[in-house]
């Protein structure tokens, strides 16, 4: 028999975090287990796909500063010409990539803390209902021991000031110092551009995170 409170509601279900087991079920080849055929990893994309190739890489941080070793990041993004690979985008003028999936996941390296995506620089994406643009962006999940539910957030291009100025997601945060959490920086590697976003959970310089 299920018990009651005085007032005759049921008592709260216990929460869990994720973990210690994510890996394991969900990006399994980086624990040491070689079980799936197809490996929807940190790779989006392949040879034929359009756009400019980018790295995407980045450490997380708890609220005392310590690497998080164990977490793990998903994320969705439009191509190179600003459409998503999912029949809920309309954008009816904007091609589609068949060859680009838009979605990739990966975790935290257990010994540098590193997270990275090899993808393609997105296009803008049209804002809901005619809303203006926003500016090219990942959307990025994240999930570890320690978070009940997984946390959203953006990462967007430090060299893309002017779209960035625009955006109507980064103009609804108020503060200017809060909205630098969601930039990442350019830096050149051997001729390719990669993009650093170190996300921080809590603490001074905590990422913005998104209630959706």
């Amino acid at each position: 028999m299920i018990p009651r409170d005085p007032l005759g509601y049921l008592p709260e279900t216990p929460s869990q975090t994720a973990g210690p087991y994510v890996h394991i079920g969900l990006i399994p080849r980086q624990a040491g287990f070689d079980i799936f055929d197809n490996n929807l990893g940190e790779t989006l994309v392949t040879p034929a796909t359009q756009g400019t190739r980018i790295r995407v890489e980045g450490r997380i941080f708890d609220g005392t500063g310590a690497l998080v070793r164990d977490a793990l990041v998903e994320v969705w993004q439009a191509n190179a010409a600003g459409r998503y690979a999912h029949p809920a985008d309309h954008q009816a003028r904007k091609a589609e990539d068949p060859s680009f999936r838009g979605w990739g996941r990966t975790g935290t390296d257990f010994a540098t803390g590193i997270w990275a995506f090899e993808t393609i620089k997105p296009g803008p994406v049209a804002g809901r209902a005619g809303h203006r643009a926003m500016a090219p962006h990942l959307n990025l999940w994240i999930v570890a021991r320690g978070i009940n539910l997984g946390l959203a957030t953006r990462l967007y291009f430090g060299d893309e000031e002017a779209a960035n100025a625009a955006d109507p997601v980064l103009n609804v945060i108020e503060q200017p110092d809060r909205r630098k959490t969601l930039i990442a920086r350019p830096e050149a590697r051997d001729g390719h551009i990669a993009y650093v976003f170190d996300i921080r959970l809590q603490g001074d310089g905590e990422t913005v995170f998104f209630d959706i």
